[in-house]
């Protein structure tokens, strides 16, 4: 069965832990000097049982008058920096490394409960008992409540389907109707639109299967991080080629009472295994964006970002 496929691929593809190294760039070049900036990056990643973070560092040029690091309300390490000199260029270096064992390894869809019993413990009562899953229930400012992406989710959810059943058959769906595509959208474009026009980058991919989980009234997180990518055959890997992702993370309580967060990349078909690097999880990309600020000056700007993710043992190769 499909959703077969998708387990497969977590349970196989990586069995042994992966030890990867991420690099991520990001610079700005401004038209005229910027006077002043206050910036915030989730740049950090999440050190959770699977994932355990080695090293981490950051650096900024010009240097910062203040920084400081502390953690937001969905346990994100936060960086924060100000600059009170004027400058024409701001650039932010990151380099992580991680050490990754597949999360997901024997894990039974059909062990989790029916999504319409998770919809219901979901589902607001006055006086009930808050559950802290429940904040990724409800909309968001990038995935406000639309009846389409309801509709487009409620094929996938039979009425005594299992939580993770449907939402892998979702994510199934989801790679097959959509088109990757680089140039049809920006950050700022509305769910509804890159779910109508079916194209999109991850981000878009995330939010829309968001959308539809959440108007079923299920709770979903997006997950912002990185992907392993692998260069073509015979050729060496293209050092800040890669770029940020995005993917999905479900609520799926399973039927003995216990609770799990089951992620799943629709971008790329798959249940994430041991090359996805988990950065930040939020609402929408709107909380966890890897580097944001209010400036004064500045005018146009230009905005360059590259990634690397490789193998520690290749780097030392």
């Amino acid at each position: 069965m499909a959703f077969d496929r998708a387990l497969n691929m977590a349970s196989t593809t990586d069995q042994d832990a992966s030890v990867l190294e991420v690099m991520h760039d990001t610079t700005y070049r401004y038209a005229t000097d910027v006077a002043l900036a206050h910036h915030v990056a989730y740049l950090q990643p999440a050190a959770t049982p699977f994932q355990q973070l080695e090293s981490f560092r950051i650096g900024v040029a010009p240097q910062p008058s203040v920084a400081r690091t502390d953690e937001d309300v969905f346990g994100n390490h936060r960086f924060h920096f100000s600059l009170d000199v004027p400058h024409p260029k701001l650039a932010v270096r990151a380099v992580s490394r991680v050490r990754i064992t597949p999360r997901f390894v024997g894990f039974e869809p059909h062990a989790t409960s029916p999504w319409a019993d998770v919809a219901g413990r979901l589902a607001y009562r006055a006086g009930g008992r808050y559950g802290p899953q429940s904040e990724f229930a409800y909309p968001s400012p990038f995935i406000p409540r639309h009846r389409e992406l309801g509709n487009y989710a409620a094929t996938s959810f039979t009425a005594t389907r299992s939580i993770a059943s449907g939402a892998i058959d979702l994510m199934h769906r989801i790679h097959r109707d959509f088109k990757y595509d680089a140039d049809s959208t920006e950050i700022s474009t509305p769910v509804l639109e890159a779910f109508n026009q079916r194209r999109g980058v991850c981000q878009d991919f995330a939010h829309v299967m968001i959308g539809g989980l959440r108007t079923m009234g299920l709770a979903a997180r997006y997950v912002s991080g990185y992907l392993l990518t692998q260069p073509r055959p015979g050729r060496p890997r293209m050092i800040g080629a890669d770029a940020s992702h995005a993917w999905v993370s479900v609520w799926c309580p399973n039927l003995d009472g216990s609770s799990t967060w089951l992620d799943l990349d629709p971008t790329n078909d798959l249940i994430p295994s041991t090359s996805h690097v988990t950065l930040a999880v939020g609402r929408d990309f709107g909380d966890v964006s890897p580097l944001r600020g209010i400036i004064r000056g500045g005018g146009d700007h230009k905005l360059t970002v590259g990634v690397t993710v490789r193998p520690v043992d290749e780097r030392a190769a």
